[in-house]
This record gives C-alpha cells, sequence and structure tokens, in this order.
C-alpha cells in the first residue's frame, strides 16, 4: 500500500488509484484487495488501537485501474451510496482500442443481458430485451488521440451497468487491449486491460463541495504514447 497512491483523503473519504489486476474486495481467489490493505494501512499509519471502519459505495472490474472512493464513516458509506445509485457521480474513463469507433465523438445505447455463470454481459437487440432481462446501456465517447495501431478514448457513463464499457466498445468492433473477454487478440502481461477509471466528480457527501477527483493511467508505454499525443 503506497501512499502516493492516495488522491484525496479527509475525514470522511479516502480516494485511491487502483493498479490494473487488483482486487478492490475479496472474492473467493482468496487474493488480497485493496480494501483490506488499506484498513491496515490506516491502523498502522494513525495507530488505531481497534477496527478500522472502511465501506466501499462502488466497484471496479479487476483488470481496470483508476479512481476508486472508499468511505470512512458511515454517514458517508451512506450517503455515497445514494450518490451512485441516483447517478449523481459522475464517471469519466479512458480506454484504449484497437479499431477507430463509428465517428470521433457519439453516443452509444445498447441493451445488455448480464450472464453470471460467464461473468459477462451481452448485448440483445431492443425487441428482445424485455423477454430476456436486458437493461438499456449509455454512454458517450470521443476521440482522444490516434496512434499506429491503437486509439485513446473518452467515455463518460449515462448508466452503470455490468461491464458495460467493455461490451458495448466490443459491440462496434472496439476491443479494449488485453480484454480476451470481450474480443482482443491478445491479454496483457498484468492481467489488467487498457481500461481506466479517470475521474469521478460529486458533491462532498459531508461538507457539500464539489469534489473532483482525477487518477494518471499505468505508467506504461502505449499509455504514455496516447497521452502525450492527445496533450499536443
Amino acid at each position: 500500500m503506497c501512499e502516493e497512491r492516495i488522491l484525496y483523503e479527509d475525514n470522511h473519504l479516502i480516494a485511491l488509484n487502483k493498479a490494473p489486476g487488483e482486487l478492490v474486495q475479496g472474492d473467493r481467489s482468496g487474493d488480497p484487495c485493496l480494501l483490506d490493505l488499506l484498513k491496515e494501512f490506516i491502523k498502522k499509519r494513525d495507530r488505531k488501537p481497534g477496527k478500522v471502519f472502511l465501506g466501499l459505495p462502488h466497484r471496479l472490474d479487476r483488470p481496470t485501474s483508476g479512481v476508486v472512493v472508499f468511505a470512512k464513516t458511515g454517514k458517508a458509506l451512506g450517503r455515497m451510496g445514494e450518490l451512485f445509485k441516483e447517478r449523481r457521480v459522475r464517471k469519466i474513463y479512458w480506454a484504449v482500442v484497437d479499431k477507430m469507433p463509428p465517428s470521433d465523438e457519439g453516443r452509444l445505447v445498447h441493451y445488455l443481458r448480464r450472464i453470471p455463470k460467464l461473468n459477462k454481459s451481452v448485448t440483445v437487440p431492443e425487441s428482445e430485451a424485455q423477454r430476456q432481462g436486458a437493461k438499456m446501456a449509455a454512454l458517450r465517447y470521443r476521440v482522444l488521440a490516434a496512434g499506429d495501431r491503437y486509439y485513446l478514448l473518452e467515455i463518460e457513463l449515462e448508466t452503470g451497468r455490468h461491464h458495460q464499457i467493455r461490451a458495448q466498445l466490443a459491440a462496434v468492433g472496439c476491443h479494449i487491449k488485453g480484454d480476451l473477454k470481450y474480443g482482443a487478440k491478445r491479454s496483457n502481461k498484468d492481467g489488467g486491460i487498457h481500461l481506466h477509471a479517470r475521474s469521478l466528480s460529486f458533491i462532498h457527501p459531508v461538507r457539500r463541495t464539489e469534489l473532483i477527483l482525477t487518477a494518471e493511467p499505468p505508467k506504461e508505454p502505449l499509455w504514455d504514447a496516447l497521452v502525450s499525443e492527445q496533450r499536443r
């Protein structure tokens, strides 16, 4: 647990820049998770004698990197949970894909059906959505940079469906680098994918002021090249 990864902290919230391949919360794998590591870090740093309270109002998929917010009090956890549930958190992602999307910027709307056994979501025709239990998913995107083989997209979520960005981009032929589950040709060495939770913006649940949390993508040649290209 590196202190340099802390993006923001006060008495109510703490936000980290998650690395690709890290678990946010424990699962059947038994691998270490950020929730437990952060609790232990706070306990040692602040010399707390008892248990450390830390709540998780949202999640990131294991292969994804970027901003994760934890609540340090029950009040903050409840209020942050409501903000996410009521879609009052602006979520911006960056994705590196292997194909140019339909246009330089646009909006994608699909109907997604979750398949729990495969831990995957698939698109279904709108006419079949109700029968198959699919839910509407919408996002906006724009191309930030183009390289020789890959494109950097900025994505803003309008809904929060399971694997939404991965499934919707794959549906229009844009595969996120390293995402074998959704059509990429090769995996990444670290087990992650080139999908990054770039920023979260919301009204602080206790202080009632606007808070914008921004995380830099992993230090890696392709990320570095595309990010520097878009900043020219």
